[in-house]
């Protein structure tokens, strides 16, 4: 299982990094896209978007199922990957690559909250 140790992880399988330019980006996680399957369609939040922390906020299905997919913390949604809703199988291809889209938090020291490699790897091996 990949699981980067410069990433933050919630227990709903996302991942979150703060970027140099102190905006948030956030994806699903390798472990996530497994369990998922084939991904076929990506639902992601419009630009401007308020989200509060754990707000269901975009949808990625597969062949198996449809799955939501929460904001790991509070902030405006700033930019979203189209490139990712136009070819969804990136998502299977590398799940750390392509990003769903980028928050400018309301506090970023909510990163802090999340789960580090270690602990998300430990909770993804349990099921």
């Amino acid at each position: 299982m990949n699981v980067p140790a410069n990433l933050k992880y919630t227990k709903s399988h996302e991942w979150a990094r703060l970027d140099a330019d102190g905006l948030v980006t956030i994806g699903i996680t390798d472990h996530a896209q497994e369990a998922l399957g084939d991904i076929v369609f990506l639902e992601l939040p419009e630009t401007g978007r308020k989200l509060k922390a754990a707000e269901e906020c975009a949808v990625v299905e597969s062949v198996k199922a449809a799955s939501d997919i929460y904001a790991p913390i509070a902030g405006e949604v700033v930019a979203r990957n189209d490139a990712a809703s136009d070819t969804p199988e990136t998502v299977n291809q590398d799940a750390y690559a392509a990003w769903l889209f980028q928050i400018k938090p309301d506090d970023a020291t909510q990163l802090n909250g999340l789960l580090d490699a270690a602990a998300y790897a430990k909770i993804a091996e349990e099921g």
